[in-house]
């Protein structure tokens, strides 16, 4: 496992304590933590023990109940807390998961002794006693080395040395670490760097050469707002008005001035859309509504329920603070601010807020224009009676949903027939009309090679292995002027490879030129497999658990041809690369399916 995956859940430094057996491990950490913690660090130990270690007493509640069969034990005082976990496993526990149960949010770093095997930054211990060789001789991920004096480190070491019994010094070089520690950013689609050579690409691999060649349209049309939805902004939105417009209640009470008067004279009210003509004298006050304007000489609302009047005189309980309940001018959004910049792409709360500035006509970029076809003689359309030996035309239909939903001008091709001047004449047709060209199957190893030799007539074409599961084949290059993706057959696999390749470059067209895709932690509820060296995306349902966790599991049986687990899940599971199986109670990345279907 690399470093990134195993550190890509940590949001505070993690480094290893790496030793031999013998050398003071241990020893070092008894003395290194209550130095540490006088600096003000909160400090994590994680630490690698043998098989059958125990933590409690036979004879405690505890430690009977855990061995009379209960999986895990909680056991909790007002001063600690302890979870003890039957968790059996071959070999070292996975040191990602014992990083995920720390609680890192009340921590400001994690020591782990032991895993010295582990793609760690590690503080490497040496004592010449032990008779051990050096481990940062074959370990790069060593960050310095502290030894004892009859040690003799080879002439060529850079490594920062320190004494393994200065615990200042040692204190020092961790503080100078942690302030150097970036955490590492998520990459659950994979390593983005296309220089790291590999058979098949990632999925962020082949994203970032597709995205490459992707250049934004720069066609602009002025719209009505009602028609402006799912389009993205050309220019940025500046507000000509300070929203609120003016200083007002957020509360229905009594407005007044702040200061060491306990009673005050009511002198008018003041509602929403109107002004109170005059100016409120100190030891007066003025009824408003939420939304009224604050009149004159007042900066302050105390709510009507902590309010009592009698006889045209009001008192309040309990303590009032300047300013409160107030919503000042423009503190929402200012005269001249940018209150949606050129990129995003409008919804209902943008068009929302478009309409409260009073910017009625907004610029957005041109639609993108994609024509779609399907491919094979083995299909055929859904409004004709089905051949023998063939099936009906998905692939185009849920293409069509999924351009629709991104705000594209779909042009349907239909199905072209399996023979190489069909698929040029169609192709020439399609590129000559649209920015993106897409097509669904013939491009699997063994399929007929009509498509192929078409395209490598009129255009630059790249076909790729992209190591994910499903939709394994991708050909991707440009016809003329026009991108082109060319997706694999099953259905499955046809809405997958868009969600990964085709979403990005048409939202990159579209204008959104920082759109992500936007992946969310949860708990599997049962267990996957995988296999590790691809990204699996398995369809999921992701919901809420009684505890208020996200939990999420999988539809069933994940065939490349089961069409109806996409209408039963609301996610896709990615399973990570280095990941060959998940448990109950793990956490997984999910990408739900709100943005597009």
């Amino acid at each position: 496992m690399s470093t990134d995956t195993l550190l890509s859940d940590c949001r505070v430094p993690v480094l290893g304590i790496c030793a031999y057996s013998g050398t003071g491990k241990t020893t070092l950490l008894l003395k290194l933590l209550p130095e540490l913690n006088r600096r003000g660090l909160k400090v994590a130990v994680v630490k690698h023990a043998h098989h059958n270690f125990e933590v409690d007493k036979p004879g405690k509640d505890s430690f009977e109940l855990r061995k009379a069969g209960a999986d895990q034990m909680l056991i909790g005082s007002s001063n600690r807390r302890a979870l003890m976990m039957e968790r059996p496993v071959e070999g070292d526990p996975d040191l990602k998961e014992l990083l995920a149960m720390i609680d890192q949010s009340r921590i400001d770093l994690i020591l782990v002794e032991g895993f010295k095997k582990l793609a760690l930054p590690k503080l490497e211990l040496h004592r010449a006693e032990v008779g051990k060789p050096f481990v940062f001789t074959h370990d790069p991920l060593i960050q310095a080395i502290a030894c004892d004096e009859a040690t003799q480190l080879p002439a060529d070491c850079r490594l920062p040395q320190l004494s393994i019994d200065d615990v200042d010094g040692i204190a020092d070089f961790i503080q100078g670490f942690i302030g150097q520690w970036t955490p590492v950013a998520p990459a659950p689609l994979g390593p983005c760097c296309d220089s790291v050579e590999r058979k098949q690409l990632s999925v962020n691999q082949g994203v970032a050469r597709i995205l490459t060649k992707v250049t934004p349209i720069n066609d602009t049309e002025t719209l009505p707002l009602t028609g402006a939805l799912g389009r993205v902004l050309a220019t940025d939105a500046i507000s000509p008005i300070n929203v609120p417009q003016h200083t007002n209640s957020a509360m229905d009470g009594y407005a007044i001035a702040h200061g060491e008067h306990t009673s005050f004279k009511v002198v008018g009210e003041v509602f929403a859309g109107h002004a109170y003509p005059g100016v409120v004298g100190a030891g007066e006050a003025v009824k408003i509504m939420t939304g009224a304007p604050l009149p004159a000489g007042v900066d302050t609302v105390v709510m009507r329920e902590l309010a009592t009047e009698t006889d045209g005189v009001v008192r309040f309980d309990g303590p009032i603070e300047a300013g409160q309940n107030v919503r000042q001018a423009g503190e929402d959004i200012a005269t001249g601010a940018t209150a949606l910049t050129a990129g995003a792409r409008i919804s209902a709360a943008e068009m929302g807020l478009l309409a409260s500035l009073g910017l009625a006509q907004p610029t957005v970029w041109r639609r993108p224009r994609v024509a779609i076809f399907s491919t094979g003689d083995e299909v055929c359309a859904p409004e004709a009676p089905l051949k023998p030996n063939c099936i009906f035309d998905a692939n185009r239909f849920s293409l069509h949903g999924m351009l629709t939903q991104l705000g594209c001008e779909v042009i349907d091709l239909g199905i072209i027939e399996d023979n190489e001047d069909s698929m040029v004449a169609a192709l020439e047709n399609a590129s000559a009309q649209a920015d993106v060209v897409i097509s669904s199957g013939g491009v699997s190893v063994g399929d007929a090679d009509f498509i192929k030799d078409a395209l490598a007539r009129l255009g630059t074409i790249d076909f790729w292995k992209i190591a994910m599961r499903p939709g394994r084949p991708l050909a991707f290059g440009t016809i003329g002027d026009a991108l082109f993706f060319g997706l694999p057959g099953n259905p499955v696999a046809v809405m997958v490879s868009f969600m990964q390749f085709v979403q990005p470059a048409l939202r990159k067209l579209a204008g959104e030129a920082q759109w992500q895709p936007r992946l969310i932690k949860a708990v599997a509820t049962e267990p996957m497999r995988s296999r590790s060296g691809r990204t699996e995306f398995s369809r999921g349902v992701a919901s809420l658990g009684a505890a208020g966790q996200l939990e999420v599991r999988t539809t069933g049986s994940q065939g490349s041809g089961i069409l109806s687990s996409m209408v039963q899940a609301n996610c896709l599971i990615v399973l990570e690369e280095a990941v060959d199986h998940v448990r109950p109670g793990d956490a997984v990345w999910i990408q739900p399916f709100s943005d597009l279907m």
